[in-house]
């Protein structure tokens, strides 16, 4: 292909006509001369099949001889299977997203197509599909862990070994379950970004092999009737202030998640049914909890005193918290059980071993257990499954605790047919 078919003077000498006209300088270099007299260089080319024209500037700003070197730049991108407006097209952008990101920054918000924008992209399509705690947990858990080292790299450039190196505290800390939970959440974020054209490749899924299984944590609970008997006689000499003494009390009697107790809101209490409606996070429904009469009587005497709050049992400090985490675990070690003894968690595993063992319906003591399905139509069916048998079986159980209490001969009961 002939090239620089003309000397300068021809373009300088160029005039404007009726209509647009070329000059052509030969290789795709073209001088686009405008009716309104001005001069523009263009390259034009084929890439693909496709014809296609790139603008190198206008005369005399660009020299002939500046235009005749961008036409060789990019005759040597084609030759090298590079398209040169895709290029250009590049930087364009590249450069847009520079001034934005800096615009961005003084909001403090996340830079465009970096892993906290398309987090937060993420988290905004997921919404609708969790709750508001399980999405404001996630979105911590991110926030925390993630943010610091990945948050502003563009997702695009983000590796395998970036990931993992994200993960390794967690793991060396033996923090298992919290690494695994924020890898599943890193490799969801991934396959948003592929849906969405940010990345071609899920950098998370290789790092899974690199996370240990997490052993199961069997929780210390004491089973044999005689040694619970005891327990409970500790628990009612136990000499801490009347609202841990309560939940403290409570406890073996309901048997739910210790979190949950802890959290216990006077709105979901109903004295006069003789039922507690909690919220289960952990498996996302409302389930119902028959009260025994001396659950009724240990909430009515609390209630003079927490009852115009929000928590049954709250915070000591009064800072419209409920009571600590840590607070009938310290109440236990106080009585002198150890966590490999005895734990808060495992009053449920005291009352599922011995009413599984005394005859009760394992289905009826599942849905005691709040161990319900996460679907929510099964969920709302199965909270009510079993009522009238789980509220003759909680009252059954709170009498033999006060038979073990006593220190009665321990015959274990059985459901009254």
């Amino acid at each position: 292909m002939a090239e620089k078919l003309n000397k300068d003077a021809v373009y300088k000498a160029a005039k404007p006509k009726e209509k647009n006209y070329f000059l052509n300088d030969g290789g795709g270099l073209y001088m686009w001369v405008k009716t309104n007299g001005s001069k523009l260089w263009q390259f034009v080319y084929t890439f693909e099949a496709d014809r296609k024209r790139l603008a190198l500037g206008a005369y005399p700003g660009v020299t002939l001889e500046s235009a005749r070197r961008k036409a060789v730049e990019a005759r040597t991108q084609i030759a090298d299977g590079i398209d040169p407006a895709a290029i250009r097209k590049k930087a364009r952008s590249t450069k847009q997203i520079s001034i934005e990101n800096e615009e961005r920054k003084k909001q403090g918000l996340p830079f465009v197509d970096s892993f906290a924008d398309v987090t937060h992209k993420w988290l905004a399509s997921i919404e609708h599909l969790t709750t508001a705690m399980t999405h404001k947990k996630k979105t911590s858990r991110i926030e925390r862990l993630a943010f610091p080292s990945l948050g502003n790299m563009p997702i695009k450039d983000i590796k395998a070994a970036d990931v993992l190196a994200v993960l390794k505290p967690m793991i060396h800390k033996q923090q298992l379950e919290t690494a695994h939970r924020l890898h599943a959440e890193i490799s969801s974020i991934f396959d948003y970004a592929i849906t969405h054209g940010f990345v071609e490749f899920n950098q998370a899924q290789p790092v899974a092999k690199q996370i240990p299984a997490q052993k199961v944590k069997h929780r210390a609970a004491i089973i044999d009737p005689k040694q619970v008997g005891q327990l409970l006689r500790d628990i009612s000499n136990y000499q801490g202030t009347f609202i841990v003494q309560s939940a403290f009390r409570l406890s073996p009697l309901v048997f739910q998640r210790p979190g949950e107790i802890r959290q216990m809101l006077w709105e979901d209490v109903d004295l006069e049914v003789k039922e507690w409606r909690p919220y289960v996070s952990k498996t996302d429904f409302h389930h119902i909890v028959p009260l025994s009469t001396q659950a009724v009587d240990i909430l009515k005497a609390i209630q003079p005193l927490t009852g115009n709050g929000k928590y049954v049992f709250p915070s000591s400090r009064g800072d419209g918290r409920p009571m600590s985490d840590n607070t009938i675990r310290t109440a236990l070690k106080s009585l002198g059980y150890e966590s490999d003894v005895m734990t808060a968690h495992g009053f449920r595993t005291t009352a599922s071993t011995l009413l599984n063992e005394q005859g009760w319906s394992p289905d009826a003591i599942e849905r005691q257990l709040a161990h319900a399905p996460r679907d929510q139509v099964r969920a709302a069916y199965n909270r009510a499954q079993y009522l009238d048998e789980r509220r003759r079986m909680m009252q059954a159980w709170a009498d033999y605790l006060d038979n073990l209490k006593k220190g009665a001969d321990v015959i274990p009961f059985r459901q009254a047919s």
